[in-house]
């Protein structure tokens, strides 16, 4: 519970704010102590009483820039341990490094008028917004719950610490609540354990029904008009009886238990028949056919030539990647676009591959090998005669893999995302793996690079996330379609059938 500063500790600063004049004897300690700051010149007093105080950890700032306009009208406290942390990152050329940039400058603006930065200053949501600075030799020796605090994380000079430091100095000072806000769950179990309140930060997160659920919508019709469908294409669907069904979201009819067909919902509450060909032909290789009802609907928007970005979610198994990046290579020799590009993050994008060893190409080998695998099954040329047979190397067969030509004449991309920024990509079959792993500044990233003529396929699996400040209602990809839903030029489906092994699926599913 939090409890204002009682008369014993307001009468301790006042103390500390008398002037002392110094003496020719005076030690350099004496003279020191005696410019001990009051509680408003380190920002530990709001401007007002009336709304709440959100200390702000810098994996809030650089998950989202913009989020000093995202609190209304509450009042923002920034502890300068958190301005030397960004500091750190300010220099790369990541997405971090850009965000880290981003909130030094939108600071900057803000603290541009002459007002003390700790006092605060107006934010566009009608709060305020002001540097806290932590200074252990100012704290009252009578807090009880600070002196506690010392106890237990003794190591005053570690920013974590600092941070949780001056969020319980805002407590003793204010009587509104003082909440801290952070992506670091570690972080959230140690405000807790010394009596913090804590929270996530919730601007970017999904409803939790978004990602729990990956069954496909189903409508009930009359065997009549189910019968008509099949015939016509097209079905006119009343608004009552198609709720919460956006445009282009695949749904299956069903008029019985045993009548069914899937369908797209199409403009002006019209349900369409797949458009899907009987199999995804590679010149050259494999011919890909649709194994489940998932499939069938992800090939039907991935070949939709008015869908320019599809996102699908799918646990390990089910074909997510195999069936875009197919897809893909048959748009390509169908001329339908220049070039496929198949790319994924490294653990998060903007990660560095300088420090390994080799050439770039080999130091996102490791990382990129499922992409090569995927290209190497899709354009294997079939053998009559069983196991595929050695390449000669030299003659008519030089001893690369079919795709590996393509590579070298840059018709196909393999690449990681740590390169992206500043780029502008058209006329290409754009192909993200793993994209839960991105937070959502980074998806805008990637989806800002797209020019006209290309298509954007993010996949990934919302429950393996490997990045610490993204979780499976935070990511990048389910961010990016829950924002983007609904827009003529998406697409979303949910692959809930693993199709790699029994061995996979149960694994998937019961492990």
């Amino acid at each position: 519970m939090i409890q204002p500063a009682d008369d014993s500790q307001t009468r301790l600063f006042e103390e500390q704010d008398k002037p002392v004049k110094p003496t020719r004897e005076a030690s350099p300690a004496r003279k020191r102590g005696s410019a001990k700051a009051r509680p408003t010149d380190l920002g530990l007093k709001a401007p007002s009483q009336l709304a709440k105080n959100f200390v702000l950890d810098t994996n809030v700032l650089l998950h989202d820039p913009g989020c000093l306009d995202r609190f209304k009208d509450n009042h923002l406290c920034i502890p300068v341990d958190v301005l030397v942390e960004l500091d750190r990152f300010k220099g790369e050329q990541s997405e971090r490094g850009a965000n880290a940039r981003q909130v030094h400058r939108r600071l900057s603006e803000s603290f541009s008028c002459r007002t003390r930065v700790t006092k605060g200053v107006p934010t566009e949501g009608g709060g305020t917004v002001r540097l806290v600075i932590y200074d252990p030799a100012t704290c009252p020796k009578n807090f009880e719950q600070l002196n506690q605090f010392h106890r237990i994380f003794p190591d005053t000079e570690k920013v974590d610490h600092r941070i949780l430091g001056a969020t319980l100095l805002l407590m003793q000072y204010n009587q509104a609540p003082v909440v801290l806000v952070t992506k670091d769950l570690n972080m959230q179990l140690k405000a807790r354990s010394v009596g913090i309140d804590c929270e996530d930060y919730l601007n970017d997160k999904v409803d939790p029904r978004e990602v729990s659920s990956y069954d496909i919508r189903r409508i009930p019709v009359d065997p009549n008009e189910l019968q008509r469908f099949a015939s016509s294409g097209g079905l006119e669907l009343p608004h009552e009886r198609r709720p919460e069904v956006v445009l282009n979201q695949y749904v299956l009819l069903e008029a019985g238990e045993k009548q069914t067909m899937p369908a797209r919902m199409a403009p002006e509450g019209q349900v369409v028949r797949l458009q899907i060909p009987e199999a995804l032909k590679i010149p050259g290789g494999m011919a890909l056919k649709p194994l489940n009802l998932g499939q069938r609907c992800l090939i039907d928007a991935l070949l939709n030539p008015d869908v320019s970005l599809v996102t699908c979610y799918g646990h390990a198994g089910t074909g997510k990647t195999l069936v875009a990046v197919a897809a893909g290579l048959a748009e390509m020799f169908n001329r339908n676009y220049n070039g496929v590009t198949v790319s994924r993050p490294v653990v998060a994008m903007g990660d560095q591959l300088g420090f390994l060893p080799g050439t770039l190409e080999e130091k996102m080998r490791p990382w990129l090998q499922p992409i090569h695998d995927a290209l190497d099954l899709l354009m294997r040329p079939p053998s009559p005669l069983g196991p595929r047979r050695k390449q000669k190397k030299d003659g008519g067969d030089n001893g690369k893999k079919p795709y590996e030509e393509l590579l070298e004449q840059g018709v196909i991309e393999v690449e990681a995302l740590a390169y992206i920024r500043g780029r502008s990509i058209p006329n290409r079959f754009f192909v993200l793996d793993e994209a839960q792993q991105l937070t959502p500044q980074e998806a805008k990233t990637v989806v800002t690079r797209m020019s006209r003529g290309s298509k954007l396929v993010l996949v990934g699996d919302p429950a393996q996330i490997d990045n610490p400040y993204v979780d499976s209602r935070s990511n990048g990809l389910v961010y990016t379609r829950n924002r983007l839903k609904g827009q003529p030029f998406t697409a979303h489906v949910a692959l809930n059938r693993g199709e790699r092994s029994e061995l996979a699926e149960a694994g998937a599913t019961l492990m």
